[in-house]
């Protein structure tokens, strides 16, 4: 298996480019609209959304909405506190989103054994319930897999190892000297494991041989039923944006892997971390404890690890929404030992040159940039020089003045509009708790009354120019704080919401149907037909 260190890498380009067209939207792009919905918001009877037929059934709510665009967020295997943008690796899939019908119609487990393992109906996810049930159902159908069933899995799994050897060797290995120390960081196991001793991995490798395979199992299961998802999504006209977080877990395969990637101490803990500083809604900034990157190592090696991120990224998704994309310009770096991100410092980060990197051994790929926040001169300089297009989000438009870049009348035409992202409360919790001078700046700009905040701010932001519309489902629904995704700043109560099958109904189609349609963002309207952007 090659090492990040031994991928070819691509050469650096000058970092001298001329700024692109800012009203020019990549060719392959059409007016749009999209519905931001995580998987593990989906309905369905196991506790958490998965890739089975809640998700198929959400297709074709979209197809029937002509709704073209279903944003995601990250899909990794979570840890402590169940964020998406803290997962243990940045190539794996998440064991808590295979679907058990879809194990039952694999001959892997008995239709019985996934009715069995309901859940009782709930609009919240319980992980540490779902993660109790469906390790004991992935267990059970990996035993009736070494056994003998399913057998018609098993050139498939074949070619699926040999196709992701990349990552998966390591990641395997990784989740499995996790489970048998008891699920404790890497940083704490015995030293040669920690260290990577190779008589130590090699001893592994061959005493958690069940472990090993377990992991690899489940990965194949889990990419088997996204593949045939994302068919389903193929065949009805949606593309998919998924989501790259820039950083990555301390205790997570990647850092484990590609130490000197980081910036860590001998024993492998960051000797600085990544935040950012306080702003005008966090007093104290926001302290997230990633470890940051070693950007003259990276380049050293021709940005190859972040190569391989993006291609497995493009491999997975029409469209890929960068996180945190102005740390590629500047970043905020914070002592380890600080309790809040109010003591930090900002540094460069590589600007063009990872992306010319990336360009030259991917080709031109369809992204966003996550532009959000108080940013220095030099995020929206690179991003118009990449031709990115970045985000606008109407809720924060109401902090300024009328010449706030975020308001629907200085929208260009290469952005991607929100009413708010996960990270925002739903427009109707934004109204219940916003100051009364921003409240009164959105009745007086949108000519509304203050009845129905959703409805008017999705049609604010369909109404415009950007080439892209999206809005959460739970703006849809009008649906208050109570279904807020999460609360940046905050560990508990997040990433918990769900949608309920009886909400997704003919009525709320038709509505959203005709809204696309009289904006000109359906998906059977002639001058805006969604294509598959390239990748």
């Amino acid at each position: 298996m090659k090492r990040y260190d031994e991928v070819a890498g691509a050469r650096s380009r000058s970092d001298n480019r001329k700024p692109t067209t800012e009203n020019e939207p990549p060719r392959s792009w059409k007016r749009a609209a999209g519905i931001l919905l995580h998987v593990t918001s989906l309905p369905g009877p196991h506790g958490i959304g998965d890739l089975g037929p809640g998700a198929h059934d959400w297709l074709g709510f979209l197809a029937d909405s002509e709704t073209t665009l279903w944003q995601i967020l990250p899909l990794g295997p979570t840890g402590s506190g169940d964020s998406p943008y803290q997962s243990f690796s940045s190539s794996a899939g998440n064991p808590l989103l295979i679907s058990p019908q879809g194990l039952a119609d694999s001959g892997l487990i008995e239709d019985q054994e996934a009715g069995a393992r309901r859940a009782p109906t709930a609009d919240r996810v319980d992980f540490a319930a779902a993660a109790a049930t469906k390790s004991e159902m992935l267990h059970s159908a990996f035993a009736a897999f070494s056994s003998g069933s399913a057998n018609h899995l098993r050139s498939d799994l074949d070619r699926f190892l040999g196709e992701h050897e990349s990552w998966l060797p390591e990641f395997s290995l990784f989740m499995a000297l996790k489970d048998a120390h008891r699920g404790l960081p890497w940083t704490e196991w015995p030293e040669e494991l920690r260290d990577r001793d190779p008589e130590a991995l090699l001893a592994a490798r061959r005493g958690l041989t069940q472990g090993i395979g377990f992991h690899q199992f489940c990965q194949f299961l889990f990419f088997h039923q996204w593949d045939e998802l994302r068919r389903g999504a193929a065949r009805r006209g949606i593309s998919i944006i998924g989501d790259l977080p820039i950083y990555v877990a301390a205790d997570s395969v990647d850092v484990w892997v590609a130490p000197h990637l980081f910036r860590l101490n001998t024993k492998g803990r960051p000797v600085v971390v990544a935040g950012v500083p306080p702003d005008a809604v966090f007093e104290r900034g926001q302290l997230w404890g990633n470890p940051l990157y070693d950007w003259d190592a990276h380049q050293a090696q021709g940005y190859a690890w972040w190569i391989e991120r993006f291609r497995l990224a493009v491999s997975r998704f029409d469209i890929v929404r960068i996180d945190h994309f102005r740390a590629f310009a500047d970043y905020w770096e914070v002592p380890p030992d600080a309790s809040t991100a109010e003591v930090g410092r900002w540094r460069d980060g590589p600007g063009v040159g990872l992306f010319a990197a990336v360009e030259s051994a991917l080709g031109r790929l369809s992204l966003i940039a996550e532009d959000l926040g108080d940013l220095s001169p030099q995020v929206p300089k690179l991003r118009d020089t990449l031709g990115l297009p970045g985000m606008k989000v109407l809720q924060d438009a109401f902090r300024g003045d009328d010449t706030h870049e975020f308001l629907p009348h200085r929208y260009p035409v290469h952005c991607v509009a929100f009413t708010g992202t996960h990270d925002n409360d739903t427009s109707a919790g934004w109204y219940d708790r916003a100051p009364a001078a921003e409240r009164m700046f959105a009745r007086r700009y949108l000519k509304w009354d203050g009845h129905d905040p959703a409805t008017a701010f999705i049609r604010a932001v369909w109404e415009s120019v950007a080439v892209f519309a999206i809005a959460p489902l739970q703006d849809f629904l009008r649906l208050g704080g109570e279904a807020r995704m999460n609360t940046p700043a905050t560990t508990k109560g997040n990433w918990q919401w769900r949608v309920r099958s009886e909400a997704l109904s003919p009525a709320l189609a038709d509505e959203i149907r005709d809204l696309n349609r009289m904006m000109g963002r359906a998906s059977q309207t002639p001058d805006s037909r969604q294509q598959t952007p390239d990748i």
